[in-house]
């Protein structure tokens, strides 16, 4: 007997797995196709990123059931610090006492390492993990992936969740407009002489930007943060040919001492940076989720958050749609989802985009403009509270997922 389910994941990440638990937490039943092995996807060195989940996306995972075991491992964002290069006029976003953290920084791993150990868990989810997709078919009543070993899935409504180099979208032929930043993100972990007081930093330079994002001190007691330090493409290699002594005294010139001594630990990792948007986030009986549909500077941590969003919303559709009758892959759902994501997400990509130009541009005049900039809006409450809802994710349409 067939086993056709509502969702045919193409993707078991941090996206495409949180898309299955939150389905079937409105008992909707899912397959989800990964080609990696998830015990290497969670393995010690693997992934050195870390990622702001913000308050919207705390609340999915809270709502989903992964928030007990998450919690012992995030580190709270009390306030974002943004500054020109460290010179004055930088600009502060601190929430009220009553409203807590502006979000919470973890390992990517240990994100994984939740999703994962609550999907095996789960009876509507069948994982398929180590699997290679050799065909996709979607059609007027459901769709199909035929895996290299003969396995064939059926659905009714096919997910891509593959990331920036999606072949599900390709193959599908959705248009994509997108750009190359000539930049690398260099990752690294820090420890550090003064505790970082639950601050993230945020310093341009006309290089790009170099960001410090807080972490739970280790098991003796040092003082942590993540280091994500834009640089250019041509300089790259010469960054990661750095010795680690070299390499330190780098960071620690951008720091400006702000958290005293430091020491580097564990390799350097790099990414290339990019931009892309898709023209539609919808095709027949396909919905695109996460970097499938749009990828975006990590200059303001809110990548992953984007696609969390996603998640939020295509789940409350379908899960409206079906409590009506109507099939997941119905044309009429794909494209209320396409509404109420295409201008959330193409506001956030270009916002991003923007800011990425607007601080890349060197010189005294264009940094005296922007810090003028940045102290008007620390002069301005409503506009304060407008940035820091956006980086909160609570501003606009909100998913019931994405609600407290």
């Amino acid at each position: 007997m067939t086993d056709k389910r509502e969702l045919l994941i193409l993707g078991g990440g941090l996206v495409g797995m949180t898309l299955a638990l939150a389905a079937a937490r409105q008992g909707m039943s899912s397959h989800v196709v990964d080609r990696a092995d998830p015990a290497e996807l969670t393995a010690e060195g693997f992934d050195g990123r870390a990622s702001a989940i913000s308050t919207a996306s705390w609340n999915l995972f809270t709502n989903i059931g992964i928030a007990d075991a998450l919690e012992p491992f995030g580190c709270p964002i009390a306030s974002i610090a943004v500054t020109d290069g460290m010179k004055p006029g930088r600009l502060d976003f601190q929430p009220e006492p009553h409203e807590g953290s502006l979000g919470r920084m973890f390992a990517n791993q240990q994100l994984r390492l939740a999703l994962f150990e609550a999907a095996a868990k789960e009876p509507l989810i069948s994982w398929h993990s180590r699997a290679n997709v050799v065909s996709r078919t979607r059609g007027e009543h459901g769709v199909s992936a035929m895996l290299e070993d003969g396995t064939k899935l059926e659905a009714s409504l096919m997910v891509a969740a593959e990331g920036r180099q999606s072949p599900t979208r390709d193959e599908a032929g959705i248009a994509i407009a997108k750009w190359d930043y000539s930049h690398r993100a260099m990752i690294a972990s820090l420890t550090h002489e003064k505790p970082h007081g639950n601050v993230a930093w945020e310093i341009f330079y006309p290089a790009g930007p170099f960001a410090l994002l807080p972490l739970l001190d280790d098991d003796q007691g040092r003082h942590r943060s993540a280091l994500v330090w834009t640089v250019s493409e041509d300089d790259a290699a010469g960054v990661l040919a750095l010795s680690d002594r070299a390499f330190t005294a780098e960071v620690a010139k951008r720091m400006h001492g702000v958290f005293g001594a430091i020491e580097k630990h564990g390799k350097v990792m790099s990414y290339p940076l990019g931009f892309h948007h898709t023209a539609r986030i919808t095709a027949q009986r396909l919905a695109l989720v996460g970097d499938s549909a749009h990828g975006i500077h990590p200059i303001a941590g809110q990548g992953l958050n984007l696609g969390l969003r996603d998640v939020g919303t295509l789940v409350e559709v379908l899960a409206e749609g079906m409590r009506l009758g109507l099939d997941p892959g119905d044309a009429q759902l794909l494209t209320r989802y396409e509404n109420w994501r295409g201008l959330d997400s193409f506001t956030v990509a270009l916002a991003t985009d923007g800011l990425t130009r607007l601080f890349g541009i060197p010189g005294k005049a264009p940094s005296i403009i922007r810090r003028m900039g940045m102290a008007a809006v620390q002069r301005t409450p409503a506009l304060k509270r407008w940035f820091m809802d956006e980086a909160r994710g609570v501003s606009g349409k909100m998913p019931e997922l994405l609600k407290g």
